[in-house]
């Protein structure tokens, strides 16, 4: 899908076209990949092939990231992600995540991690942030920022000392996982090609009954990603009563939440 929009090349495509042409392609190519029949289907072989109890791991659908080079797109559906821990975004702390490379990239052009907040709190924006408002207004418009990117995000209040920091690099197919918690951010894209990867995540039903997961340090964030996650046997959508659990009733002023029936309205219309 990547080539039948970008050509034979896509690392290359953004220094043959305006940054606004790659917009164009770029926008459309990110949620037919989310839609397209075949993608559950595949994410779910990867995580069984690695061992998951399929019964017991629930996934949420996978997303397609681009990161250009040298600054060619940094905002909306490129945008370079300053460091975060995912659970700043309503994730739960038993959250894993799998991030998956296209094409080989090297340490100019990945993530990085930081280790020292592994165990050090950060003060940050999740509490202005709510889950059940993001879905509702900051994903559906990434591809309206091109220059800058408005969206409210969950950002450090304090310096963060990026070093000492551990930058990924791979082979195109190789599979990274880790915990939602972890501080991680965008390595500046200083490679000379666009890098193009999949991230998804997973729960273990187990673990979210039992609220098994890493501590929270710092996040404050409301609402929850939960109904995100489809049990891997049959794609059905994480129970409501589990659900509720983590749910702190902040979906209100007309904010849609995605319920099941929700989800499968979505579905067949895509």
């Amino acid at each position: 899908m990547i080539e039948e929009t970008f050509g034979e090349d896509p690392t290359r495509a953004q220094f043959g076209m305006p940054v606004e042409k790659f917009v164009q392609l770029g926008g459309p190519l990110k949620p037919a990949f989310i839609h397209h029949p075949r993608t559950k289907e595949l994410i779910r072989d990867v995580v069984a092939d690695l061992g998951c109890a399929l019964e017991e791991t629930y996934l949420d659908v996978p997303r397609l990231r681009l990161a250009t080079s040298h600054g060619y797109l940094t905002a909306g559906v490129g945008y370079a992600f300053h460091p975060h821990r995912d659970t700043w975004y309503s994730a739960p702390m038993a959250q894993l995540n799998w991030w998956i490379p296209i094409y080989d990239f090297g340490p100019d052009a990945g993530m990085a991690f930081h280790p020292r907040y592994m165990h050090e709190p950060i003060r940050n924006g999740s509490a202005g942030f709510n889950y059940y408002r993001w879905n509702a207004d900051g994903r559906k418009n990434a591809a309206q920022h091109i220059k800058a990117d408005t969206r409210v995000q969950p950002k450090p209040e304090q310096e963060i000392e990026l070093d000492p920091q551990i930058r990924i690099m791979g082979k195109a197919g190789s599979v990274l996982i880790f915990s939602a918690a972890h501080l991680h951010s965008t390595v500046p894209n200083t490679s000379g090609a666009t890098r193009f990867s999949i991230d998804f995540r997973t729960v273990n039903l187990a673990d979210i009954k039992n609220r098994v997961g890493a501590r929270n340090l710092d996040s404050h964030c409301t609402g929850t990603s939960l109904r995100d996650f489809m049990r891997g046997t049959d794609l059905q959508r994480m129970p409501e009563e589990i659900v509720a659990m983590y749910d702190d009733g902040s979906a209100s002023g007309g904010i849609t939440v995605f319920t099941p029936e929700v989800h499968k309205m979505k579905d067949k219309a895509a």
